[in-house]
C-alpha cells in the first residue's frame, strides 16, 4: 500500500516536527514499517538545536500532497531490450495479453514503443519487400533453431539479400538465382550444390541431413540448418528482425513518477495514444500508464499531527486520505470521507498525547526519543508556565527527562536562547512560527516568537511591521499580530497591522504605535486566538 506520512503543520514548531518523528517510530515500533515522519515547512533554530542535541535529521521536506503518477497502480510490463526478435516480442505480448510494451536501450532507458498493430504493420510489409538487410545472425539461429553449418558463418555477423525458397517443382527457375540472395531449400542436393556454386549470401538447409562435403567446402556462403520446415522457415524468417527496426521511437510522450496527476490528465486529453511509458528519476522505464488508470488513483496517506485546520496543512490536501488526526487544538475545518481515528485532548503539547500512547502500547521510548520528546513538550508549554500547561504535560515531561536522564531546567535553557536571531532577517523571523487562521469571515496570520530575552527583538519592531504590512496587502489579511513571548517577563509583546480597535476590543489594552504588552499572555492558542474568536463571533 506504500508509505504512510505523518506531517504536522506548516511553519512547524519543535511541537510539531517532534510529534511527527515520534509517532511515526511508536507504529514503526508496533511492526507497521511503512509510517515515515516529513514536514511540510522549514525547521527553524530551536527545532535545530534540540534534534542536534539528541541526534536526530529534521524530517525530510514534502512540498505537497497532491496525486502523483508513483501514487497510481500503473502497469508493468516486460520491457525489452531494442536487440531482440520480433518474434520473442510477439511471444511476450501474446503470453502476457499485452498491447504495447516499452523497448529499452541498454542501460533502461526508453528507446521506443511497440504495439501489436506494428508487428501487424509489418508482417504486411513483408508480403510485397521480401528484402531483408543485415538481419543479425544470432537472432537468426535463434528463431530456426538452428545451427551453422560451414566455418565462414564463424565470421558473419548479418546477412542481407531477397528472401527466395527453392520449390521441387520450379528447381529451373534457380539457375538465374542472385548472389545477393538468402535460400531456403529442404532435402534438395542439387539446388545446394547450385546454391554453392553461385555463392549467394545464406543458405537456409531445412530437415536435411547435411553432407560433410558441404560443410568442408570453401565458399562465402553462411549455411544454416535447422530443423524447422521450409514453410514454417519462410514465415518466420522475417521475425528474425530486432525489434528496433519496427517500434515506434518519435514523438513518444512519456511521464516521470513525480508527474502531478492533474498535469498528466491535461496531456492525455490532446493526445490518441492507448498507453504511455513512465520514467523514474534517473529516466528508467519502471512501467506504463493509460487512461483508465486515472480512474480511481490511489491518493497518498497521511496522518496530521499538532493541527486540525486545512489553511495550516499539506498543499493539496483534498486529494490525499487522512487516516488519522493527534492534536490539542481547537477542532477547525478539516474534514475527511470516512470515519477516522481522532485524538484531541485539552493538554499543552501533543507531545503529551503521544507519550501516552506510548504508555497505552507498552513500547518505552530510547533515551534519545524520550529527550527529544521531553524537549518538545517544555517548548510547547513555554517551560510549563503557558496556560495551556496542564499537570499531565508535567507528569510526562518528568517522566521522559527519567527516561532520558536529562535535566529540564538545562534543556529549557536551550531551547529559549535564542541565539541565531541576530543572524536572520525580519521575515525569517516573523515566519518561524506562523499561522494563518479563518475566523467567522476574518482572515488573520499570527506569528509567535518565544525567547528568554525580547529586548533586542523589540528593538527591530519597525523591521516587522514593515514585512507584515507588506504580507497584509499580498495575503489580503484583515489582521497580522506578531507574538514575542518572554519567558522571564511572563508575557508577550504583540506587534500588528490592522485595525487598533479590534487590538483594544479583544484584550481590553489601549495600544501605541501597533504594539501593546500583555503580561501572563504566553499561548497563541488559549489567549490570544479565542479572544479574537469571541469578538468576531
Amino acid at each position: 500500500m506504500g508509505e504512510i506520512y505523518v506531517t504536522g503543520h506548516r511553519n512547524p514548531d519543535t511541537d510539531s516536527i517532534v510529534a511527527a518523528i515520534a509517532y511515526a517510530n511508536l507504529r514503526n515500533s508496533l511492526g507497521d514499517r511503512e509510517y515515515k515522519a516529513v514536514r511540510i515547512g522549514a525547521i527553524n533554530d530551536e527545532t535545530k538545536n534540540v534534534l542536534d542535541r539528541f541526534g536526530f535529521e529534521a524530517p525530510p521536506l514534502i512540498k505537497n500532497m497532491r496525486t502523483q503518477v508513483c501514487d497510481l497502480d500503473f502497469d508493468r510490463p516486460p520491457e525489452l531490450n531494442c536487440s531482440v526478435t520480433m518474434d520473442l516480442a510477439w511471444r511476450t505480448m501474446r503470453e502476457g495479453q499485452i498491447a504495447t510494451m516499452p523497448i529499452v536501450n541498454e542501460d533502461g532507458s526508453l528507446y521506443g514503443m511497440l504495439s501489436a498493430g506494428d508487428i501487424a504493420s509489418f508482417d504486411m510489409q513483408t508480403i510485397y519487400n521480401s528484402r531483408i538487410d543485415e538481419l543479425p545472425l544470432f537472432n537468426l539461429l535463434s528463431v530456426l533453431e538452428g545451427q551453422l553449418v560451414n566455418e565462414f558463418g564463424n565470421d558473419v555477423n548479418t546477412v542481407s539479400g531477397e528472401v527466395m525458397i527453392a520449390l521441387p517443382q520450379s528447381f529451373e527457375d534457380l539457375s538465374s538465382i542472385d548472389r545477393d540472395s538468402i535460400l531456403i531449400c529442404g532435402d534438395q542436393p542439387e539446388v545446394i550444390e547450385m546454391a554453392l556454386d553461385k555463392g549467394i549470401n545464406c543458405l537456409i538447409i531445412c530437415q536435411a541431413e547435411i553432407k560433410s562435403r558441404w560443410a568442408e567446402r570453401e565458399t562465402t556462403t553462411c549455411i544454416v540448418s535447422t530443423p524447422l520446415d521450409a514453410r514454417r522457415v519462410a514465415r518466420i524468417i522475417y521475425q528474425a528482425i530486432p525489434i528496433a527496426r519496427v517500434c515506434e521511437k518519435k514523438d513518444i510522450i512519456t511521464f516521470h513518477l513525480s508527474d502531478y496527476l492533474d498535469d498528466v490528465r491535461e496531456v492525455l486529453l490532446k493526445s490518441r495514444y492507448r498507453c504511455y511509458p513512465i520514467l523514474d528519476e534517473e529516466n528508467h522505464v519502471v512501467g506504463t500508464l493509460s487512461r483508465f488508470h486515472l480512474l480511481r488513483p490511489r491518493r497518498k496517506r497521511v496522518v496530521l499531527v499538532d493541527h486540525n485546520e486545512a489553511s495550516q496543512s499539506v498543499h493539496g490536501l483534498d486529494q490525499v486520505e487522512i487516516m488519522e488526526i493527534i492534536d490539542h487544538h481547537r477542532l477547525a475545518d478539516i474534514q475527511t470521507k470516512q470515519p477516522i481515528s481522532v485524538r484531541n485532548e485539552p493538554v499543552g503539547s501533543t507531545n503529551t498525547i503521544i507519550t501516552s500512547m506510548y504508555q497505552e502500547y507498552g513500547v518505552v521510548p530510547s533515551p534519545k526519543m524520550a529527550g527529544l520528546m521531553a524537549a518538545a513538550i517544555l517548548s510547547d508549554t513555554v517551560m510549563f508556565k503557558s496556560p495551556t500547561c496542564t499537570k499531565k504535560d508535567i507528569a510526562m515531561a518528568k517522566r521522559l527527562s527519567r527516561i532520558a536522564n536529562v535535566s529540564l531546567e538545562e534543556l529549557g535553557k536551550r531551547l529559549f536562547s535564542f541565539a541565531g536571531a541576530d543572524g536572520k532577517t525580519a521575515e525569517e523571523l516573523l515566519r518561524t512560527d506562523y499561522k494563518q487562521f479563518h475566523i467567522a469571515e476574518q482572515n488573520i496570520a499570527v506569528s509567535q516568537i518565544t525567547c528568554d530575552d525580547s529586548e533586542h527583538l523589540m528593538a527591530r519592531s519597525g523591521e516587522f511591521l514593515e514585512v507584515m504590512q507588506k504580507l497584509r496587502v499580498a495575503n489580503e489579511y484583515d489582521i497580522i499580530i506578531l507574538m514575542i513571548t518572554d519567558v522571564l517577563l511572563e508575557g508577550s509583546h504583540l506587534l500588528y497591522v490592522g485595525s487598533d480597535d479590534i487590538m483594544q476590543q479583544a484584550f481590553s489594552v489601549v495600544p501605541r504605535d501597533n504594539h501593546l504588552f500583555l503580561p501572563r499572555v504566553m499561548s497563541r492558542k488559549k489567549q490570544v486566538i479565542p479572544m479574537l474568536t469571541a469578538l468576531w463571533g
